[in-house]
């Protein structure tokens, strides 16, 4: 069994896996001001309350995209299983051909999802990340990462809109009744449902017309089930596909 752990700018995602079976799975927020000791209690309470045998735990790996606190999970991690996990990042071995500008900038995460896609999925394909932001990678028939786009995640861009216009109020993420919407909260609703699933049929349109070919399309984080269902297009929804690359990158370098 491994330990992975991926580092949101929201939450901090915590999977024990079998494999690629996750056996269990839990979250922490991600607070800037933890210490290592701090992380290092969270884990251990995860470890008691989902009945794992700390023993069967072989080693940890780590993705971050929130680089104040990557060396105090680090460190805890450390701490926990006595051995360095490994970290996303520079020499680390993922198989995974990157053409885009500057190979750096490609965040942990989506190099994970990435990996994940390429090992389970017919490619190519265009990943849709569904979480603080709205990312989109793409894998030619080749299996490299070619590049994507970032966009303002979901509730991001509702909690501005609701935060910047004063008759706007704070909504729950849910779909109207209607397209139309008939009141001011119908109408938010409506907007960043459908909207957000327009923009996503229509990226995916434009994707498969410069690529030339047909794409699969598959999509993950905890937004991504609320708008795929209003979507036109065949979308994969696949919650743990992060988890599982992380799984596949913890063996190419063990």
């Amino acid at each position: 069994m491994i330990l992975a752990v991926d580092i949101g700018n929201t939450n901090i995602v915590v999977g024990f896996l079998d494999g690629t079976t996750i056996k269990a799975q839990g979250r922490i927020g991600t607070d800037r001001k933890k210490t290592e000791i701090d992380f290092l209690i969270n884990f251990r309470l995860m470890i008691q309350v989902y009945s794992i045998n700390l023993n069967e735990i072989e080693g940890s790996i780590l993705s971050s995209v929130v680089p104040e606190i990557t060396n105090e999970v680090s460190h805890a991690l450390e701490l926990l299983l006595n051995k360095k996990p490994f970290i996303i990042g520079h020499g680390i071995k993922t198989g995974l051909n990157i053409k885009i500008d500057n190979q750096k900038t490609l965040g942990a995460d989506r190099v994970c999802d990435a990996v994940c896609v390429i090992e389970e999925y017919k490619t190519p394909a265009i990943i849709i990340d569904m979480g603080t932001a709205t990312t989109l990678s793409v894998i030619d028939k080749d299996n490299n990462h070619i590049g994507g786009m970032i966009i303002p995640g979901i509730k991001t861009s509702l909690d501005s809109l609701s935060s910047h216009a004063s008759q706007l109020p704070f909504i729950s993420l849910e779909a109207p009744k209607h397209l139309i919407g008939k009141n001011t909260v119908e109408c938010m609703q409506s907007g960043i449902i459908y909207g957000n699933a327009c923009m996503l049929d229509g990226l995916i349109d434009r994707i498969k017309e410069e690529m030339g070919d047909d794409c699969s399309v598959i999509s993950t984080g905890g937004l991504a089930r609320l708008i795929i269902p209003y979507s036109k297009h065949k979308i994969t929804y696949d919650p743990d596909i992060l988890l599982k690359g992380l799984y596949y990158i913890y063996k190419k370098n063990n």
